[in-house]
């Protein structure tokens, strides 16, 4: 599954296939089919991603600020200006392991994805997902029973969850995190970004994206390209 998401990302940025067209065709089927979420909300929450990086209220990958962590350096400093106590920030090194990494695939997202394509009426993308499901039950129904498969559905997306955010976390969290100051595209991705160590595991691992850089800077790029 969480190959599988590296790989709907590489169709989501048209980056396979010479035409649009057949990447936009094969990324329904590898988010849909072979994961059960939506390709439109993903290009919905991932394009607004790659526009405005890092900037609060416009990048949705940073939107848990102020609701569960303190992020970047200068938000973090209004919210004790303002005395604005959602959460013991103090301690956000240490709950961050119990809140991110497990609960965001398998609890918010599980249930947001269906919300999202009902009320945008998205139902091409909800015929997709639905054929993810009937095969996934089809399949370990018959070996695993009613209480089995849930608990291998859950499983499986938990530890996709942690594989996920950690890879996407790892390399904008720890960058310049702020409102949007209209600074030139250029700087604004490079601000928001960094690499993690080049290696065959890690390349595998985060499917290329160690390459965070060259990655937003070249989004339409092929991830076997970056390292050039």
């Amino acid at each position: 599954q969480a190959q599988a998401g590296w790989l709907q990302h590489d169709f989501g940025h048209l980056s396979v296939f010479s035409k649009s067209k057949w990447n936009h065709w094969v990324h329904k089927f590898v988010i849909g089919h072979l994961k059960g979420a939506p390709a439109s909300w993903w290009n919905h929450l991932h394009f607004q991603h790659h526009a405005k990086p890092n900037c609060f209220r416009k990048d949705p990958d940073v939107n848990m600020h102020p609701l569960f962590f303190a992020l970047g350096k200068t938000l973090s400093v209004e919210l004790g200006v303002q005395k604005k106590k959602f959460m013991p920030y103090n301690h956000q090194h240490k709950y961050f392991f119990i809140i991110g990494p497990p609960a965001l695939v398998p609890l918010y997202f599980q249930w947001y994805i269906f919300y999202f394509v009902i009320q945008r009426k998205q139902w091409v993308d909800l015929a997709w997902m639905l054929s993810f499901y009937i095969r996934f039950f089809l399949t370990y129904l018959p070996l695993l029973g009613v209480k089995g498969i849930l608990g291998l559905h859950l499983l499986v997306r938990f530890i996709e969850s942690n594989w996920f955010v950690w890879i996407t976390q790892m390399n904008h969290i720890p960058m310049h995190i702020d409102y949007d100051k209209n600074v030139d595209w250029f700087s604004t991705q490079l601000q928001a970004t960094c690499n993690v160590h080049q290696s065959l595991f890690n390349d595998w691992f985060s499917g290329h994206l160690n390459f965070q850089i060259e990655h937003h800077l070249f989004p339409t790029m092929p991830r076997h390209n970056y390292w050039k």
